[in-house]
């Protein structure tokens, strides 16, 4: 049995993603060798036109479907599995992806509103995790993206996020002050 053989084996039985460390171990190679092989067996997926694709995420590795299954694994399962994300979430999880790791209350600040129940969903599809906690008053959670993130999107890693440039992101920031700005004079008027 080759080594590529061995790995899609694994990687099959086991369903999620597994660290190329873990699979080294267990097949008592060096990890340099399981990434060469992975890569050797993801081209050979890919060239011939198999119905599985390799996947890296990060520094582990998965099986899935090709992309031109996706159609027909719809009409097989009537229903994806897999909720629509509201713009309020793709915005939240925009600003995680971007800025992690990050608080909530950073969230709800550069939006100007509370991001909690939106951050709670992400959580709960298995977009967002924790990431420890900030060392500060309260010891606020830290919300960084999951592999599932990197799944859903196409990305290998976070550093794959396209760059938005720094004229969009200061354009992005000041839009964000002006509304926080606004929100604050609007309270004060109100009171």
């Amino acid at each position: 049995m080759t080594t590529e053989s061995a790995i899609e084996g694994l990687l099959f039985a086991m369903g999620d993603a597994v660290p190329a460390k873990d699979l080294a171990q267990a097949l008592q190679i060096p990890d340099e060798e399981v990434r060469d092989a992975a890569e050797r067996l993801a081209r050979n997926l890919e060239e011939s036109e198999r119905g599985i694709r390799l996947i890296r995420l990060g520094d582990s590795y998965q099986l899935g479907s090709c992309p031109n299954c996706f159609e027909a694994l719809i009409r097989l399962a009537a229903h994806p599995k897999k909720p629509a994300l509201t713009n309020v979430m793709l915005e939240t999880l925009t600003i995680i992806a971007y800025r992690q790791p990050v608080t909530k209350m950073e969230i709800s600040k550069i939006r100007g509103v509370s991001s909690d129940h939106a951050v709670n969903r992400l959580v709960e599809y298995g977009l967002v995790c924790e990431a420890g906690r900030l060392d500060a008053p309260g010891r606020p959670i830290l919300l960084k993206t999951t592999e599932e993130f990197l799944r859903r999107f196409g990305l290998s890693s976070a550093e794959d996020l396209p760059d938005p440039g720094a004229e969009k992101m200061a354009e992005l920031e000041e839009e964000a002050e002006e509304e926080s700005a606004e929100q604050e004079n609007q309270v004060s008027v109100n009171v």
